[in-house]
């Protein structure tokens, strides 16, 4: 046990070492930074006040409004799709089958659906595609079949209609499911990178095609590259934080299951 822990610790020391650096670096001097000093003491706000003119900002409103709203329609979807596979519907396999396809193969179809349909370029490029969620679907499907069925039986044999019965019944039940669910999904979401750097203009890139930006046309100015990697990474970070242990409540019933 003493080894597993010390195992455990080792692992996570190793993990939160290059984000504490990250964080240390943001705030400070360029002079600190440039001569690798990692014992180097100091504290500027330089780093932070010149993200303004990187396009930063803008593309944070981006993304945090393009995964907010494709994290609602999806789990809208995902709910829907999981309670009616409950009931019988043949959708498992499909799900399953989408969950193993890498889709990054699904860029080129995408972006010629895209083209035909008017949407490249504009925002809805980069909600449309991402409506429905083959991970956000399995796992609250995992969570309906651990829905007791005598609630919806009984409901029904009150008159309730189906979508009564999931919106006043199972949502309300599967709550917590729901919210790390959704933390999950955007997650995923906000982190794309190739996609919404092919499909849309420079004034509707999303964060993460801004850092891989940033570090492409100044890869030596490494305070303002830790700042603006902090202020990407804090959505997230917050949000596992705050769900963590939902999180993994979820995902670990869900395999179970």
């Amino acid at each position: 046990m003493t080894l597993l822990r010390l195992v455990t610790a080792a692992f996570a020391l190793f993990v939160a070492a290059p984000l504490a650096w990250l964080a240390y670096a943001a705030f400070l001097p360029a002079d600190a930074l440039l001569r690798a000093d990692l014992l180097a003491v100091g504290f500027t706000l330089e780093n932070l006040a010149a993200l303004p003119g990187t396009g930063l900002f803008r593309s944070l409103f981006v993304s945090l409004a393009a995964s907010g709203l494709t994290v609602a329609v999806q789990l809208a979807f995902g709910l829907a799709a999981a309670y009616a596979m409950r009931n019988g519907a043949p959708l498992r396999a499909v799900v399953l089958l989408l969950l193993a396809l890498p889709t990054e193969l699904l860029l080129v179809p995408l972006y010629r659906l895209l083209q035909v349909l008017s949407l490249l370029d504009t925002f809805a490029a980069l909600v449309a595609p991402f409506l429905a969620s083959p991970l956000v679907t399995f796992l609250l499907l995992q969570a309906v079949r651990r829905v007791p069925w005598e609630m919806i039986e009984a409901a029904r044999l009150d008159g309730a209609r189906e979508r009564t019965i999931l919106l006043r019944i199972v949502a309300p039940t599967l709550r917590p499911e729901l919210v790390a669910a959704g933390v999950l999904a955007f997650a995923a979401h906000w982190n794309l990178v190739l996609y919404p750097r092919v499909t849309t203009p420079e004034s509707l890139w999303t964060v993460q095609v801004v850092l891989a930006d940033l570090l492409r046309t100044r890869p030596f100015d490494w305070g303002l590259l830790g700042a603006a990697a902090l202020v990407a990474s804090l959505p997230i970070v917050i949000l596992y934080a705050v769900f963590e242990r939902r999180i993994l409540a979820t995902f670990e019933a869900g395999f179970r299951s």
